[in-house]
Order: C-alpha cells, then sequence, then structure tokens
C-alpha cells in the first residue's frame, strides 16, 4: 500500500517509523528541545538518516493535563518547521494538530498528512481535511487532554474504540476521503487505564479492517513507565517490545522518539513476519 501524501510516497508494504519532533516547551518527553528552528532541523534530518519513514510535527502538547494553546500560537510554532522541512526533507510531513486553521496553513505549507487527535471532531476540521486534499491519521480519544486520564471507563474498550475509529472513517468518506488516505490509532494513553491500553495492544487485529493502516504512538508513554517503574528516559527497552508487539498485531505504523532502535526492531519482525 502507497499512500500519497503531497507528492511524497508513504510505503506501508513494511512497518514505517514515524520519528516525533514536538516544538513545544511542555510536551512529556521532550518538551524545549527543539523550539528554534534550526534545532527542529537537525532533530529530523537525524531521523530521516536513521529511517523515519516520515516526521510528525506537533505544536501542542497533547499529554494528560495539557493546557490549550491559541491557533495563532500552535501557528507560530509550528508553520517556519514544517515550510522548512517540507523544502528539505525527502520523506512527509504530518501534522500533529486538531485545528482546521492550521490543517489549511500547514497544507499550503508543504505538509503531507494531517494527524489529528480529535479524529477530525473539532468545528470545520473535516472540511479543512477534505479540502486539503491530504491523506489523515484519526484517532480515538476520551474526553479532552486536561482530564482524559480522570477516571477512564469503557464496557468493552476494544470494541468502543473500533466503533468510534470506524464511525470517523464513515464520515471522512461521506465528505469524500477514502479509507485509501486514512490511517486509525487507538489513542495509547488518551483517556485509557494501564488495563484498557493492554487490552488495544493484544487485540490490535481488530482494527486493522477500518482503513489503509493502524498507527500506534507507544513510545516512552506512562504505560511503559506504569509497567517498569522507571521514568520517560528510560522507557526505551519497554517502548521496542510494545512496537513490536503492535506490528505483530497488525500495526503499519509505529510513532517512536527513538528513530534508530525502532527502525531496528520492526526490520527483525518483519522479517520474521515474511517467513511462510
Amino acid at each position: 500500500m502507497l499512500i500519497n501524501c503531497a507528492g511524497k510516497t508513504l510505503d506501508l508494504s513494511q512497518p514505517a517509523v514515524m520519528g516525533v519532533l514536538n516544538v513545544t516547551p511542555d510536551s512529556f518527553s521532550d518538551g524545549g528541545q527543539y523550539l528554534q528552528l534550526d534545532a527542529a532541523l537537525r532533530r529530523a534530518e537525524i531521523m530521516v538518516a536513521q529511517g523515519a519513514a516520515l516526521v510528525d510535527i506537533g505544536g501542542e502538547s497533547t499529554r494528560p493535563g495539557a493546557a490549550p494553546v491559541s491557533v495563532q500560537e500552535e501557528l507560530d510554532r509550528v508553520l517556519p518547521v514544517v515550510e522548512r522541512l517540507a523544502c528539505e526533507l525527502p520523506v512527509p510531513i504530518s501534522v500533529d494538530t486538531s485545528k482546521p486553521e492550521l490543517m489549511r496553513e500547514l497544507a499550503r505549507a508543504g505538509a503531507g498528512l494531517i494527524n489529528d487527535v480529535r479524529a477530525l471532531q473539532m468545528p470545520g476540521a473535516l472540511t479543512a481535511a477534505a479540502a486539503s486534499g491530504l491523506p489523515v491519521c484519526l484517532m480515538h480519544l476520551q474526553g479532552e487532554p486536561v482530564t482524559m486520564q480522570r477516571g477512564p471507563v469503557y464496557a468493552d474498550v476494544v470494541a468502543e474504540v473500533h466503533d468510534y475509529l470506524a464511525a470517523r472513517v464513515g464520515a471522512c468518506e461521506a465528505i469524500g476521503i477514502t479509507r485509501e488516505r486514512i490511517l486509525v490509532d487507538p489513542g495509547f494513553g488518551f483517556g485509557k487505564t494501564l488495563d484498557h491500553n493492554l487490552h488495544l495492544l493484544r487485540h490490535l487485529d481488530r482494527f486493522t479492517d477500518l482503513a489503509a493502516g493502524v498507527l500506534v504512538g507507544i513510545s516512552r508513554k506512562s504505560m511503559i513507565g506504569a509497567l517498569l517503574d522507571v521514568p520517560a528516559g528510560e522507557r526505551l527497552a519497554g517502548s521496542l517490545v510494545a512496537a513490536t508487539i503492535a506490528v505483530w498485531r497488525g500495526a503499519r505504523v509505529v510513532r517512536a522518539h527513538d528513530v534508530r532502535e525502532t527502525v531496528h526492531a520492526l526490520r527483525v519482525c518483519a522479517a520474521v513476519l515474511a517467513v511462510e
């Protein structure tokens, strides 16, 4: 499966790694490290050299408890980075945003994919995404980042997340975004307990029927910290195991901070999966 991302190709015939580049002061793992344009560019170049198939740019933290930022502040953080990277990198640039205003501006600036934790549910987002012509990633989120981890409850987390994403894919198809241009993300850590996250990972294959591919973001997350009792900077081993399980259960894109190590782990996993 090949996805056209504004003229650059995302190849899902093999597991792909999405490199994380947060241009925020408060993201849980790398907040504040890449606020300067040159630092962001250098980090993106390193991730591509390490094997990232695309780079995901975020200008608003969605960690638990994070406060929202204005349209202008998010745009000021992200637009110069997208403009620069779209010209200088050979891989697609994904933009991690829920705001329709940013979707329109960043599509014009050269972004190749819209990655929305709210699955295009903000007013105007669905229309803006469709008008951009870009592929999209739809993520499941219960609640809002500021409150999402305050006692999330599901009767059947796998079924409910699947039904939600199926409905959002249907909404996209109704406005002209075909499922060949859609990725789905069950939203690990976004309104889920550790038990919810483990059930989603174990049953990730249930989501492969929904769209062109399943994307997962597990890298350094609190579920790894809870299992291993280690801070964010010491979660590499756990993140690699989780990424490998995700691909084994059907994921095609893994969002990661540690690109080289994740690429290596997924190559081994893909080689084993390819054996008849």
